[in-house]
């Protein structure tokens, strides 16, 4: 008779990379699932003589992780990318186009179906998509769009924060519904944007039991650099108390896209936007009295080392974690020139601060994989129940293949994974216990019919935007050394 105590999952012979509180590094590692959630974690030998499952997956030469989580991104960029070129104007306004005139209820189903397939395939189990940007600009007329972007996570299996709030003054902006009947274009003002919003909380926060969440967004005030917004100061105010009395009715998170210089201590001591569940994106060229905002408040910062803002400035990562704030790596994807592989967008944090400081030795292998696991989770508010290997915690889970040329020999696996891994590297994929891509093969949909939609879908969207003529090569791709 076998006593051993019965899960539905046992993950064994893997070196597991725990991310707990003491950061094991189990090189002989098994974790137990039961239902959703991890029931225990340690060495193979001890948990394989306690348990007995219905599914033993054998995790020999492979990584054993948490869930990466992308802390910010963009929903309907994934249909964007490359369009336009290098001329990062013409991707913005591109962006309001479509995203305002050009794009129906299917555009933004097929949008979140491609990027929950991509993070999926990534090993990204926790994704946030504001509904919208390029420079703020939000699907936020009808609540529909939200609600079939939600949907479509919700098919896949993954996990999201959707971040819904007002498009950039000024308003009203007019907004085209594609029905089955033709197109009809109206001006939507602020007020009907904050009842869509409301509409969305309603509906959508906390599906699938809690795998969807919905937090709010405002456009970031920074009339500093952008002397035009000065003009707008007091729909800026007046929606930071709007928004924010939401957020504390509902118990919602709250972020923002594009902080930079000075911004993020206006927003706080100004606006009352920053809190301990607040996560601020971008964050570059951060004064004193920035980082002291982030500090006396707990606000996390998302650091985009990818992204084009990333560029123009520096998110000042090492200070910041010095001075005690939590800061996350995320992929600002999925366009124009970036994606959902979150190790990639690792390599790159690593490398863009070593390159800043002329120092090897900054930003250490396993603080950069804290930041797309437990220093993510804790700027998402979600650190306990998500972010690292422990008993008690969701079971999301992914496995990293590292028997591979690339990943060779078998030594130093944290090094490995944040050095030499891919998405691409993914072998596994666990949300909630449920085992969604298994060997590259997506179990919860039909990769290949969603592929084909997007085809389609894109067309669609090139067609009514009038903006073919930004997939043409520009002039200056070859021979040059500049656009």
């Amino acid at each position: 008779m076998d006593n051993r105590e019965r899960v539905d999952v046992l993950i064994k012979n893997g070196c597991v990379i725990t991310v707990d509180s003491q950061r094991r590094v189990i090189e002989d590692g098994a974790v137990a699932v039961k239902g959703e959630r991890i029931v225990a974690v340690g060495d193979t030998s001890a948990l394989a003589s306690q348990y007995c499952a219905d599914r033993v997956i054998d995790a020999r030469r492979k990584a054993v992780l948490p869930g990466l989580i992308d802390a910010h991104a963009h929903a309907g960029h994934a249909m964007l990318r490359t369009i336009g070129g290098a001329d990062g104007d013409a991707w913005t306004d591109a962006c309001e186009t479509i995203y305002t005139r050009a794009s129906d209820e299917t555009f933004w189903e097929v949008e979140s179906h491609l990027a929950a397939l991509e993070r999926l395939k990534a090993g990204v189990t926790t994704g946030v998509s504001l509904l919208g940007g390029g420079n703020s600009i939000m699907r936020v007329d009808d609540p529909v769009y939200a609600r079939r972007h939600c949907d479509a996570v919700v098919r896949t299996g993954t996990r999201s924060i959707v971040a819904v709030g007002p498009s950039r003054p000024p308003a009203p902006r007019a907004y085209t519904r594609y029905t089955a009947d033709g197109s009809a274009t109206r001006e939507i003002d602020f007020d009907t944007m904050y009842e869509v919003c409301k509409e969305i909380v309603d509906t959508c926060h906390g599906d699938a039991n809690g795998r969807i969440g919905i937090a709010l967004t405002l456009p970031v005030y920074a009339p500093q650099h952008y002397p035009e917004q000065a003009a707008y100061e007091p729909e800026f105010r007046a929606q930071a108390r709007q928004y924010m009395a939401l957020a504390r009715e509902r118990g919602l998170r709250f972020t923002q896209d594009g902080h930079r210089a000075g911004t993020l201590a206006f927003a706080h001591r100004e606006l009352g936007l920053l809190n301990e569940t607040s996560f601020m994106s971008h964050a570059i060229d951060l004064t004193e009295d920035d980082i002291a905002a982030c500090v006396e408040t707990g606000a996390s910062v998302v650091h985009n080392p990818s992204a084009i803002m990333s560029i123009i400035g520096r998110c000042p990562v090492p200070e910041l974690i010095d001075a005690g704030v939590n800061v996350a790596i995320a992929s600002d994807g999925a366009a124009p020139d970036r994606g959902y592989d979150m190790f990639r967008h690792m390599w790159q944090c690593m490398h863009y601060h070593r390159r800043h400081f002329r120092d090897p030795d900054v930003l250490p292998h396993g603080k950069v994989l804290e930041m797309v696991t437990i220093d993510a989770a804790k700027a998402l508010s979600l650190d306990d129940s998500l972010g690292s290997l422990e008993a008690g915690k969701l079971a999301d889970i992914i496995l990293v293949d590292l028997f591979k040329p690339h990943m060779m020999p078998m030594n130093m696996p944290v090094y490995r994974v944040t050095c030499f891994a891919n998405a691409g590297d993914v072998c596994m994929t666990m949300v909630g216990g449920k085992i969604l891509m298994e060997e590259g093969r997506v179990l919860s949909v039909d990769e290949g019919e969603i592929l084909e939609r997007v085809t389609a879908a894109a067309e669609q969207m090139l067609e009514r935007s009038g903006l073919r003529h930004l997939l043409d090569a520009p002039s200056t791709l070859w021979r040059r050394s500049h656009y």
